[in-house]
């Protein structure tokens, strides 16, 4: 890691609007090479998983755990434009927890928006642990960022519906999950672009009714004390990467209690910021 990082620190606006919205849009992100270089990675990974799961090609997926797929997928958990944000907001005790794809096909032929609807479900990600905290509203704990290497610029192609400033509300602010509460609205993005948000931000996935299939990769960050959402097969990654690579891959060089009374050994990240 070396000065690209510092081009590309949280700013105080950026922080402001996290904060108060629970989501930020970072535009170009990616290069259009990047985003052309992972289209055919993402489609690949698709196709490999709807045939081990005999999955309709029409159904909406989420391929979890696509980190260990390929060694580019490495390259966006600590991309310059994007990882300085992430500490930023999160500090430096910080490890990738969770990763996935979704893919969201083009709807069958004879359904649309008119008809059919957006076919939203509203929720906050992390499972049980928001029943199992108990203060109001419940801690961040973890963030994600979504790589949009589709284009959905346009409402009606399997847009990204958040809430603004619900993630500071524990229980739904609408009345059905299906629905569109007040306030709602799609990120409409072009391919390329970030999308950071807080685990307890309502959103939603929506029906995509353009001729061209909505690929996201998600990418996962949570404090080290955290248990990992997926299974994370990296271990053929960490002989090759740098201490910090290491660390954001789930290292911990002093065994378990380095997860939670880390050392500098554990957290290289956070003597590279002292540094820089």
């Amino acid at each position: 890691m070396d000065g690209p990082y510092l081009h590309h620190a949280l700013s105080a606006q950026e922080r402001d609007q996290f904060e108060r919205d629970g989501y930020l849009i970072v535009e170009n992100a990616l290069t259009t090479r990047a985003v052309d270089d992972f289209l055919p990675l993402a489609d690949l990974i698709d196709r490999d998983e709807r045939a081990r799961s005999g999955a309709d090609p029409d159904a909406r997926m989420n391929h979890y755990d696509v980190i260990g797929r390929d060694p580019r997928l490495l390259e966006l958990i600590d991309l310059p434009t994007i990882f300085a944000k992430v500490w930023g907001l999160l500090g430096w005790n910080i490890q990738l927890y969770h990763t996935h794809l979704t893919v969201n096909p083009t709807a069958p032929q004879g359904k649309t928006m008119a008809s059919d609807g957006l076919e939203l479900g509203w929720h906050q990600d992390s499972g049980q642990i928001n029943a199992d905290l108990e203060t109001t509203p419940r801690p961040r704990v973890s963030l994600k960022v979504g790589y949009f290497l589709s284009d959905t610029s346009e409402p009606g192609r399997g847009n990204f519906y958040v809430l603004p400033g619900s993630h500071l509300q524990d229980d739904f602010p609408g009345t059905d999950r299906k629905g569109m509460p007040d306030g709602a609205v799609p990120v409409c993005v072009a391919p390329g672009t970030a999308v950071f948000f807080d685990r307890r931000l309502w959103h939603s996935g929506s029906a995509n009714y353009w001729h061209q299939p909505r690929r996201v990769l998600f990418y996962g960050y949570a404090y080290r004390w955290l248990r990992p959402r997926d299974d994370m097969q990296v271990a053929h990654y960490l002989p090759d990467c740098d201490p910090i690579r290491r660390q954001l891959l789930g290292s911990s060089p002093t065994g378990g209690r380095g997860y939670t009374s880390p050392t500098e050994e554990d957290v290289p990240l956070k003597a590279w910021i002292e540094r820089h």
